[in-house]
C-alpha cells in the first residue's frame, strides 16, 4: 500500500475539519485566526484525544483508531450517517485484489430490458459511464449516449449545463458520489485518467473535490432543461444489476411532463443503442 492510499484518512479529515467554523462547534472565533475551520487541536479537544494524537491521524502515522475514537471525530465534524460510514470504511481498508478489473460489459439481458421499458433508461458504470441506453434516452439527452461519460458532460459540456435546472446542485451531487464511488480505488486506471482530465479542466471540479463530500446519489425527483418541449419534472430511479446501475426517468402518468415524453418518444426516430466498441468515453 503506497503512501498516499495509506493517508486517505488523513486527508479526509484534514478536509472536514477546514468546513467546520468554531461557532458551529461551540468556541468563539477570536481573532488572528489563520484556518478556515477549525484547528487540529480544537478537533482533538472536542473529540477527548490528545492533539499529538490526532496529528498523528492526520499524518498517517496511525492507521489503527478505534472505532469510539472514529465516532468522536464524526460528531466534531458534523459528518452524516453516510459520511460517517466512509470516515469509518477509510480506517478499514478493504483487501485489494491482485486481478485487474474486469471491463464494465452490459448483460444481454439489460439490452432486451432497454429495448423494452417505454422510458429513458440508461446503464452506467462505476465512473458515470454510459455503457447502454434506449432510443428514449437519447431523445431526452444526446449525452446518454453510450461512449459519453455524464460527470465529464456535466462540467465541460455548455449544452449538459444548460440542460439540468440546478446545475450548482447537480455538480454538488454528482462529485460527492463519485468521491464515495472511487474510496480507495485511487489506482483504477478510469477514475486516475477522468479525475486528471477533470481536474485540469473543470475549476468547479478541483473546488468540489478538494472538499471531500462523500454522498449516495440515489433516485429521487429532478428538473431538466429539454432543448424542444421544455422543462420536465422527472422521476430518477437507479437500480443496482451486478456492478452496474441501471437508471430511469419517467414523470407522473398524465402530468404535463409525461405529455412531453410521449412528444419525444414520438419524435424519436432512431433504433435503439447498443454497446459499441470500447472507446474513450466524453
Amino acid at each position: 500500500m503506497s503512501d498516499d492510499r495509506a493517508n486517505l484518512l488523513g486527508d479526509y479529515l484534514r478536509a472536514r475539519r477546514a468546513l467546520v467554523t468554531p461557532e458551529q462547534a461551540g468556541l468563539a472565533a477570536g481573532p488572528n485566526r489563520r484556518v478556515p475551520g477549525l484547528r487540529r487541536e480544537e478537533v482533538a479537544m472536542l473529540a477527548g484525544i490528545s492533539a499529538d494524537y490526532y496529528l498523528r491521524l492526520e499524518r498517517g502515522r496511525d492507521k489503527n483508531p478505534s472505532p469510539q475514537v472514529l465516532q468522536s471525530l464524526a460528531r466534531v465534524l458534523r459528518l452524516d450517517e453516510i459520511e460517517q460510514a466512509y470516515l469509518l470504511d477509510l480506517a478499514a481498508p478493504r483487501p485489494k485484489p491482485q486481478r485487474r478489473r474486469r471491463p464494465e460489459r452490459v448483460p444481454a439481458r439489460l439490452h432486451q430490458l432497454l429495448a423494452g421499458v417505454q422510458v429513458p433508461a440508461f446503464v452506467e458504470g462505476r465512473a458515470f459511464d454510459v455503457l447502454a441506453s434506449n432510443r428514449l434516452a437519447v431523445a431526452l439527452s444526446p449525452r446518454l449516449q453510450p461512449g459519453y461519460n455524464r460527470l465529464r458532460s456535466l462540467l465541460l459540456d455548455p449544452e449538459e449545463q444548460a440542460f439540468q435546472h440546478d446545475w450548482t446542485r447537480s455538480t454538488e451531487g454528482f462529485i460527492a458520489a463519485f468521491r464515495k464511488s472511487v474510496r480507495d480505488d485511487i489506482d483504477d486506471p478510469r477514475f486516475v485518467e477522468l479525475v486528471g482530465e477533470l481536474a485540469l479542466s473543470s475549476e468547479r471540479f478541483r473546488t468540489l473535490w478538494a472538499r471531500h463530500d462523500v454522498r449516495n446519489l440515489d433516485g429521487g425527483t429532478t428538473i431538466v432543461n429539454h432543448p424542444v418541449v421544455g422543462e420536465l419534472h422527472l422521476h430518477r430511479d437507479k437500480l443496482p444489476v451486478d456492478d452496474l446501475l441501471l437508471v430511469l426517468y419517467y414523470a407522473d402518468q398524465g402530468s404535463e411532463s409525461d405529455d412531453k415524453l410521449r412528444l419525444l418518444a414520438s419524435m424519436a426516430q432512431t433504433p435503439d443503442l447498443t454497446e459499441r466498441p470500447p472507446r474513450t468515453p466524453r
